[in-house]
């Protein structure tokens, strides 16, 4: 069972994608075995969850008055130096799937070793970086065979950490999943749609399928598109990237309030259990960041970019956020 898997209208029109659950070896449509079709499309099941468990939450709610606290910030970017974006458009797109396939683990990020400066993101972000500088980038067989000592030795962390071997898990079932095709393949079987994209990868790999948010489905298709290999139709469907650092934020803004037995809880940095608090925590932050987005005018995702670099300022990491150990986030 993957760890940290669940049990069991607004933004424009809506992508249509058939999909296909499990994995696929061949670069022809006709290799397909079509099982599910997405009936609701992807970033709508996501406002939907989200806006349905904010009104019901016991754990966490909405402060609306406190929504105008939140202000536009820059445009959304990739930096350069900590992310990989000066190669082939081939190798940037290998790069950004590679690294959006280990977006995850903020739950375990106080154990690992960080470069100086960064955070648990950006110690993996530019370590990947620059293996792809010093040696070029993964290929398909690279990732499929991938060992947990070798890229504990890339990312510069114990060789027998579980992060590790889960981040290794990972590279393995995206290698998996691509296949015979490349990663610029992925793009254009997306059709223009970033929407397109996140289902594709929400369907064909299981850490990537985060019922009810697919926060990493979303932001490979947004950071495809920052790093200048993606052009898409509907970025505006996607949603803010549900994880622990922009409810972090909205709750030191005060437009997210906890219930003071969660409060205490995450304020003495005990990890979250699977269940009700930390769904309602990201369903929560969802739903503030949609009113959030039509109040200021922008996209949910160029929202979430903003939230996610405050949440780098001291006066927000010097407070405990809530840490859950998952594949998701």
């Amino acid at each position: 069972m993957v760890p940290g898997a669940p049990v069991a209208g607004v933004g424009g029109s809506a992508a249509t994608v058939t999909v296909v659950f499990g994995r696929r070896r061949s670069s022809t449509p006709s290799a397909w075995r079509t099982r599910h079709h997405w009936r609701v499309a992807l970033c709508d099941e996501v406002r939907t969850s989200s806006a349905g468990l904010a009104r019901g939450a016991s754990w966490v709610r909405i402060d609306v008055a406190a929504l105008e606290r939140i202000e536009p910030g820059p445009a959304p970017e990739l930096d350069p130096l900590r992310h990989y974006l000066e190669g082939s458009e081939a190798d940037v797109a290998m790069y950004v799937l590679a690294l959006d396939a280990v977006n995850f683990g903020s739950g375990w990020f106080p154990t690992l070793r960080k470069r100086a400066g960064c955070s648990g993101y950006f110690t993996v972000a530019w370590s990947i970086a620059d293996r792809f500088r010093a040696d070029g980038p993964w290929s398909v067989s690279d990732l499929a065979a991938m060992r947990a000592d070798e890229l504990a030795d890339t990312l510069g962390q114990r060789r027998d950490h579980e992060l590790i071997a889960l981040y290794a898990q990972a590279l393995r079932a995206l290698g998996d999943f691509i296949g015979e095709r490349s990663p610029l393949d992925l793009v254009r079987e997306a059709r223009g749609s970033a929407e397109g994209l996140a289902t594709l990868l929400a369907a064909g790999m299981a850490m990537f399928d985060d019922r009810g948010f697919y926060k990493r489905a979303q932001i490979a298709a947004a950071d495809l598109a920052l790093a200048g290999v993606a052009r898409w139709h509907d970025l505006h469907r996607l949603t803010i990237f549900a994880d622990n650092l922009v409810p972090h934020v909205l709750r030191c803004d005060g437009v997210l309030v906890y219930h003071e037995s969660l409060a205490s809880h995450i304020d003495a940095g005990r990890l979250l259990r699977s269940g009700p608090q930390e769904r309602e925590i990201r369903a929560c932050a969802v739903h503030a960041c949609e009113l959030i987005a039509r109040r200021v005018g922008a996209s949910p995702h160029e929202l979430d970019n903003w939230l996610w670099n405050r949440g780098q300022a001291p006066q927000y990491k010097a407070l405990p956020r809530h840490r859950y150990r998952t594949v998701y986030y």
